[in-house]
């Protein structure tokens, strides 16, 4: 059923009670702006929601980057030095 909103307001306990049968749409001005469903149903949208998100690289070095923190870890990179390039010291090196 759907309620306008000062409906919403004015029987509220009514609207709980309505949430058993289904799920309660809530109006302003022609806009949804609210849905009331049970509670058991909403839990069951958490855990999907935690269950869909989706791992990214972008987590796995954030998480990194708290474990360095905590253990006070600093990450040492190599001094970078030149390679030889065989493009460079070409035969026909214009240069």
């Amino acid at each position: 059923m759907p309620w306008k909103l000062k409906d919403a307001e004015q029987k509220f306990a009514d609207l709980i009670h309505a949430v058993a049968e289904a799920p309660q749409w809530i109006y302003d001005q022609n806009q949804l702006v609210a849905a009331v469903i049970k509670a058991d149903v909403f839990q069951e949208f958490l855990v999907w929601q935690q269950q869909s998100q989706q791992f990214s690289l972008a987590n796995a070095f954030a998480e990194l980057r708290e474990l360095c923190a905590e253990e006070n870890y600093v990450l040492e990179a190599p001094s970078r030095h030149d390679r030889s390039n065989p493009f460079a010291e070409s035969p026909h090196d214009l240069s």
